[in-house]
């Protein structure tokens, strides 16, 4: 229905800085269930030509846009008459548009608000005076209004808890303030885009723009769950139900938008809150994510990983987790500094501090008698001509911002000497010369390691939101495959895959569920799925991936719409079954072990990597000479069991994807390119180390 969501955390006041801040204007962009970051607008000017020149380019670039802005679009019934002589809403609109004076430091919405209630009988409808100064006919306290004869809320307020009444102007949780600086904005924009915009509940949304009234507040504990310490809410709200509203079904967003048109207006969602908090919440994954280009038959490698880091997004769930259990986990959100590091300007050496610098030939200072430590900071000044005993880590007292080293100096219980020159600030640490407070010291999407669990703490992070670990469901496929260890009759052979492919799905940071082992049997196997996808985030399978008479698999992908049956031009591998069963992304790899494991590596450890939360995963090669000759065809990459000896790169003697032991005598794979190409011993390879895959 719509390609994107546009969604406007409004401000009444005046303009805020050029520092993000909350009570300020933020929007959010989201499509198809993914969110950009959200943008900060220091004043209304700055957005409104922000919005409108998004929706010009959202239009030229033949995209539908649903628009949704944080404040009332209408008033309580009967105020439009009394105001405009109709109940029209955007005679309102227009009204506020042509008497509104708006700039950024300053507004006339309060002495607007008194010349509105002079039109009313009575004392109102507005209050809440913001100003120092007394306003004829705009009470201070909304008990002081009696008698202006309209309701004190729409029927929207009245059925949304907790939400205040729009003739509230200032104080906590005011939003009056808001619709009247708001509605000139709307006015303009209508006018500007014409036909091409419309404005529910008020007119059928057949334009490619449409403006929606929302309150973000109706999945306030999504948004309070999510939202990351020390983040500004403001900003992540809108992100939160930007992505959420870009998420829904169609069918779900049209019941939503199915609403009689009042004069008043309403919310978006006011009778849908489970629904919209079940979109804000659940991960979102397209149906057709993995659909490849029509007329796409074989697809190289490059291509096929380009697709799977287009289309996938995170699928795991949000949590915070203490600092000190972190490490592994991919972080949900920047973090940033709580604290400078170092906080103070400090002592790099054990020695004698001073204000500096020093000129060349011999120096000599007189001692103060005291001294100054780690955690047992000098309070005094240290005065000019003077030195303090300092040692390594002690904040620079008043007075002193140069350190000399004590294997430098010759001291006395009075005085010290040395030999100069020392430019000012040597051997002393400058405050935040590390970190800065609320400088970003790690973005979302890293994987943290003990560094960054270091570094965090020596910024004062104590938690961190970060993407609980990825459940991958494991499952082999065949009637001939047993587990290890038991009984087995002629034509029957162990399941080398599952374990591998678990083993790898843990090394990767992931929690690896045990699907068990599928017959050749659809009815069986569709109860597995079903399973898998109750209990898992990810569901990867091997065998089955191709399109022939038992490759059950595939056929049951196909079933559901989802499936992508990717002929990747590589070897070992080529067949790979991607789709979605029941919300849930299944991944299947080829039955032979060697290509399960190699296309494990190949794809599925940058895609699990993307839908953990985390960035896509680049693996480091290294150029060898090979200790090996080879000649190959064009068209395809090749993967080859690889070792390194005397620092050359060997390959294992057979190419078959069922020679199992192959890979337990790698330490890695020589990748070799799509163009043809001969190898003599002694040519550069590429090498890619097991470990890369991380």
């Amino acid at each position: 229905m719509f390609d994107t969501v546009l969604i406007v955390d409004w401000s009444g006041g005046n303009d805020r800085g050029t520092s993000p801040k909350k009570d300020a204007i933020w929007t959010g962009i989201a499509r198809a269930g993914l969110a950009e970051d959200p943008v900060y607008h220091r004043n209304r000017q700055l957005a409104e030509d922000w919005i409108s020149r998004f929706l010009a380019a959202e239009q030229a670039a033949g995209r539908r846009v649903l628009a949704g802005f944080d404040f009332a679009f209408g008033y309580p019934a009967g105020f439009g008459r009394g105001l405009t002589g109709t109940d029209d809403p955007f005679a309102i609109w227009d009204w506020f548009a042509t008497h509104v004076h708006d700039s950024p430091s300053t507004n006339n919405r309060f002495d607007l608000a008194g010349q509105i209630n002079a039109r009313f009988p009575g004392i109102g409808p507005f209050w809440g005076n913001g100003l120092a100064r007394d306003i004829p006919d705009l009470p201070r306290k909304g008990l002081a209004r009696q008698g202006h004869g309209l309701p004190e809320k729409r029927a929207a307020e009245q059925q949304a808890k907790g939400a205040f009444a729009v003739w509230q102007l200032a104080g906590a949780g005011a939003v009056g303030s808001q619709v009247i600086m708001g509605l000139p904005v709307l006015a303009r924009l209508r006018h500007r885009f014409g036909a091409d915009l419309a404005v529910w509940p008020f007119q059928p949304l057949t334009p490619p723009i449409a403006l929606v009234e929302v309150w973000p507040s109706l999945i306030a504990k999504t948004i309070a769950a999510t939202c990351p310490p020390g983040a500004i809410k403001d900003a992540h709200q809108v992100r939160v139900l930007a992505r959420a509203l870009s998420a829904l079904a169609p069918e779900d967003l049209a019941r939503m938008l199915d609403v009689p048109a009042t004069a008043e207006g309403t919310i978006l969602g006011l009778d849908h809150v489970a629904l919209l908090e079940q979109a804000a919440s659940a991960p979102v994954l397209r149906n057709d994510c993995f659909a490849l280009p029509q007329g796409v038959h074989w697809t190289p490698v490059d291509q096929a990983l380009a697709h799977l880091r287009q289309h996938l997004p995170p699928v795991a769930g949000v949590q915070p987790q203490p600092l000190a259990a972190a490490a592994g986990h991919y972080l949900a959100q920047d973090v940033s500094a709580l604290r400078a590091h170092p906080p103070s300007p400090n002592a790099a050496v054990d020695g004698y501090g001073f204000a500096g610098p020093a000129g060349p030939g011999a120096q000599s200072l007189t001692l103060v008698q005291a001294r100054a430590a780690a955690g047992q900071p000098f309070a005094g000044v240290v005065p000019a001509g003077h030195a303090i005993r300092i040692l390594t880590g002690a904040n620079l007292p008043q007075g002193v911002d140069t350190v000399v080293m004590q294997e430098d100096v010759q001291a006395t219980d009075t005085a010290i000497t040395f030999q100069g020159p020392l430019k000012r600030g040597a051997n002393a640490r400058a405050a935040g010369e590390d970190m800065t407070e609320g400088q970003i010291i790690a973005r979302q999407g890293r994987r943290l390691t003990p560094a960054d669990l270091g570094m965090c703490a020596a910024a004062g992070i104590g938690d961190v939101r970060v993407y609980r670990p990825l459940r991958v469901g494991i499952l082999s496929t065949g009637d001939e495959l047993r587990d290890p260890g038991s009984a087995i009759a002629e034509g029957q052979i162990f399941d080398a895959n599952r374990p591998m492919l678990a083993a790898l799905v843990r090394q990767w940071g992931h929690e690896a569920v045990d699907l068990g082992r599928a017959p050749d049997d659809r009815n069986i196997l569709r109860g597995i799925l079903d399973q898998g996808a109750a209990t898992c985030d990810v569901i990867l399978t091997s065998g089955g991936a191709s399109a022939g008479d038992e490759d059950h698999m595939s056929a049951l992908l196909a079933g559901t719409g989802s499936l992508a049956l990717w002929r990747v031009a590589m070897k070992p591998g080529r067949p790979l079954a991607m789709g979605v069963w029941d919300g849930k992304p299944v991944l299947g790899l080829p039955g032979n072990p060697v290509a399960a494991m190699v296309c494990a590596l190949v794809f599925a450890h940058p895609a699990l990597a993307v839908m953990a939360g985390g960035d896509w995963p680049e693996p480091q090669g290294f150029t060898l000479p090979a200790a090996f000759a080879k000649t190959k065809k064009a068209g395809r990459r090749e993967y080859l069991r690889a070792r390194i000896r005397d620092g050359k790169a060997e390959v294992f003697a057979s190419e078959g994807s069922g020679r199992v032991s192959g890979l337990a005598w790698a330490d890695g794979l020589v990748m070799l390119p799509d163009a043809a190409m001969t190898i003599s011993p002694g040519d550069p390879v590429t090498y890619i180390p097991f470990d890369s895959f991380r």
